[in-house]
């Protein structure tokens, strides 16, 4: 009997003094295409409450972020815009190996705000009007949809004459912010930025058909450098999930391999 006690007691006491087990929860950086903005709120919060672990996002226009991770800044994981900049950076032995991983096809609107008299149901024509003095774009020397935002406007025949309404923001959330102030009439911005609740109650759009630019083939990749390489392939797969696709669905990213027509509301 005196045996078992000293047992029972043995046990309760490597009970007390064994450390509990150890959850891993890890916190990423994440350099992300400022149309990202409104989707990566909702995926950073539901993220942290699936595994515990946290997103960081730093948004910006994906050339600038291309250069910035050429010259060491300490992100671990690199969301553009545009396929290009991931697939030089993995060219450059600067991301993983295998990691790149396309998440979305973007996709342009025309905006206008909701006091305007303007109708954006006219399409790019409506940018001719002459109650149409500034036109906001990204900047295409760095911004993916700047670069789709000319091709439309060109294949739209209509480039040269509007060329000199064009305010050039640093990126497509830049460019959203000069029509939702009124610093510009119009602007041609992010689906998935018109469709965000903050941009939809202030402004109409219309979609532009999709063959009038070049796709917008958006990919992610974790970065060589990065400080913890477990929890950025953890949000790249909870990104894969059911749940993450839908959130991204949600906010007008499309598969990379779907099309898109014109529409508007």
């Amino acid at each position: 009997m005196k045996n078992q006690s000293a047992l029972v007691a043995m046990l309760l006491a490597c009970l007390c003094f064994c450390p509990p087990a150890v959850v891993w929860a890890g916190e990423i950086a994440v350099a992300a295409a400022s149309d990202l903005t409104y989707a990566f709120e909702q995926a950073a919060r539901r993220f942290r409450q699936q595994t515990g672990s946290s997103m960081r996002p730093i948004y910006g226009s994906s050339g600038n972020f291309f250069s910035q991770i050429k010259n060491g800044a300490p992100y671990d994981l690199f969301f553009s815009a545009d396929v290009e900049y991931p697939k030089r950076l993995e060219m450059a032995g600067l991301a993983e190996p295998g990691s790149l991983y396309e998440y979305a096809a973007g996709r342009i609107v025309l905006w206008v705000p909701a006091n305007s008299r303007l109708d954006a149901g006219r399409g790019l024509a409506l940018l001719l009007d002459p109650a149409v003095r500034k036109i906001a774009i990204a900047n295409p020397e760095h911004a993916p949809y700047g670069r789709a935002a000319l091709a439309a406007l060109r294949h739209e025949g209509i480039y040269d004459r509007v060329k000199d309404k064009l305010v050039l923001g640093e990126s497509i959330s830049q460019a959203a912010q000069f029509v939702a102030s009124g610093n510009a009439d119009a602007g041609l911005i992010a689906l998935s930025l018109a469709l965000a609740p903050a941009m939809k109650a202030r402004g109409r759009y219309f979609e532009i058909n999709s063959t009038n630019y070049p796709p917008i083939i958006q990919a992610a990749v974790i970065l060589k450098a990065a400080r913890d390489k477990q929890t950025a392939r953890q949000f790249v797969d909870f990104l894969k999930q059911p749940e993450g696709l839908a959130l991204m669905r949600r906010y007008g990213f499309a598969p990379p391999q779907a099309g898109s027509g014109g529409g508007g509301n």
